[in-house]
């Protein structure tokens, strides 16, 4: 037993090993190990597989250097660029950044949006943001193509019946006469252009301006690292 726990401590699960080389999440690396993609030391790499030091890894036979820098940036993402890492997409947001490492983008913004959006080559900071339980809060600023209302503030801090389920609890404040802001910790599909219809109203622009602490404070297609006092509380964030 104690020999197993050794071995363990010198190992890394293979899907925390291809992430952390920044080639994608945990998530995307498991659907690469079951697509067949992943070779271990030159064998077909299975889900549970571990990695040892002298361990050699490759992905469609590229090999895969373990613990790069870490990088984590800001971008504000403009109108019409997509939040993926398919190259085919000619719009995809890493051909748009063209920055010198493999980065990928920690969740998503639909391709009309336009806002904060982060970007990172560090697997583990991505599902600790995304993870559902932790609740984070992200902040936008809608507007929409009729004149809002306090009813339908009320209806939409309480709850909306989108894709099969009820949104949770948000926090509504209307800015203007077309404009509101509101805070969501839960990230559906199209959840507030969905809410937004659900209720008559077309949403004409969303911008994301936080995550948690993480404000925009960039113009439009200008991106950022993390500040070192961002950094931190984020980790502690997490580690609380």
């Amino acid at each position: 037993m104690d020999s197993f726990k050794i071995m363990n401590q010198e190992s890394i699960s293979l899907n925390k090993f291809i992430s952390n080389t920044g080639m994608c999440s945990r998530r995307e690396a498991d659907k690469l190990i079951e697509l067949g993609l992943v070779r271990l030391n030159g064998k077909i790499a299975k889900k549970g597989n571990r990695v040892f030091p002298n361990d050699k890894v490759t992905v469609k036979g590229k090999s895969l250097k373990a613990n790069p820098k870490h990088v984590y940036l800001v971008l504000h993402k403009p109108p019409g660029i997509t939040c993926t890492t398919d190259s085919k997409d000619p719009d995809n947001i890493i051909s748009y950044l063209n920055y010198p490492e493999r980065i990928f983008p920690i969740g998503r913004l639909d391709k009309a949006s336009t806002g904060l959006i982060l970007l990172t080559n560090d697997g583990d900071i991505v599902n600790k943001i995304l993870r559902v339980e932790n609740n984070h809060e992200k902040e936008y600023i809608v507007t929409v193509d009729r004149p809002l209302t306090n009813r339908f503030a009320k209806q939409m801090a309480t709850g909306v019946p989108i894709l099969g389920t009820i949104t949770k609890p948000c926090q509504i404040e209307l800015l203007s006469k077309n404009k509101f802001r509101i805070i969501l910790t839960q990230g559906l599909n199209r959840q507030i252009r969905r809410m937004c219809e659900h209720f008559g109203y077309n949403v004409k622009t969303l911008k994301r301006i936080r995550i948690m602490h993480i404000k925009l404070d960039l113009d439009q297609g200008y991106w950022r690292d993390l500040t070192e006092k961002e950094m931190k509380t984020l980790w502690e964030a997490f580690n609380n």
